[in-house]
């Protein structure tokens, strides 16, 4: 397997991208791969996951890149309109840059929110989606699981706070209210659920196992338990049979 960077720069965006291949000039078919928040373009998740698919499938590749203010991308504060942008200009750099038009996604946590998201509001550009622990009620996630109370009421009186685990973002007032008002509980998914399959830890301790689960059932999309998993999915046992599904979901050529 191999990997290199690349960057899109367009609409004055510059956004960070890491691509897994084995041929570049022979490739097909592409999974882009999003991360969850804090992540970033050198996730190690998405490195095991393109190691088993490209060992698999020679003509594929894997696309990581950095949501905005996330890893090395230079922006200094997240906005939730802007994470529309970067999806929509990164699949249109995979489809130019490496002359692929089968675009298939595997997101996790705050990536899987925001492809739900992007696809209530501009449909859906991918062939087939694979949630990790989506978090479809991010505003909650954010405030209760990943915030600390006085980060939430810095940001409550209008201030800034930086807010993450071992890397952190910058939340303002403004993205909270952004993600409290786009509440992708309330979307409907029906038209997609045959496209869509979701993977979650029955020991998520940062996302709410039940909040998936209703989420999939109230839009009979495929859900699959993975018992004992926590959030991140650590242990390497719940890695690869989550890996397993995901590919057997895409079922590749």
């Amino acid at each position: 397997m191999n990997s290199k960077y690349f960057e899109i720069n367009e609409q004055g965006h510059n956004i960070r991208c890491k691509v897994y291949f084995n041929e570049l000039n022979t490739a097909g078919q592409a999974v882009l791969f999003s991360t969850g928040f804090a992540g970033h373009k050198d996730n190690s998740a998405a490195k095991i996951f393109a190691e088993k698919l490209l060992s698999k499938h020679r003509n594929v590749i894997v696309v990581v890149f950095n949501w905005p203010a996330h890893g090395d991308d230079v922006k200094k504060k997240l906005v939730l309109e802007d994470c529309n942008t970067y999806l929509t200009l990164v699949i249109k750099g995979i489809e130019e840059k490496f002359g692929i038009s089968e675009v298939y996604s595997y997101a996790t946590s705050f990536g899987a929110y925001l492809v739900l998201k992007y696809i209530s509001e501009h449909g859906n550009p991918f062939r087939k989606i694979a949630l990790r622990c989506p978090a479809v009620d991010m505003y909650d996630v954010l405030t209760r699981s990943i915030m600390r109370n006085q980060e939430y009421d810095k940001i409550s009186k209008g201030k800034d706070a930086l807010v993450g685990f071992d890397r952190k973002i910058i939340v303002t007032r403004s993205l909270l209210d952004a993600i409290k008002e786009n509440d992708i509980r309330q979307r409907d998914y029906l038209d997609w659920a045959e496209q869509i399959y979701i993977l979650h830890g029955t020991s998520d301790e940062i996302v709410p196992f039940e909040s998936s689960k209703e989420f999939a059932d109230q839009n009979l999309i495929e859900f699959l338990p993975v018992e004992g998993a926590d959030h991140r999915f650590q242990n390497p046992v719940h890695m690869r049979l989550a890996n397993k599904y995901v590919m057997q979901f895409f079922d590749l050529p």
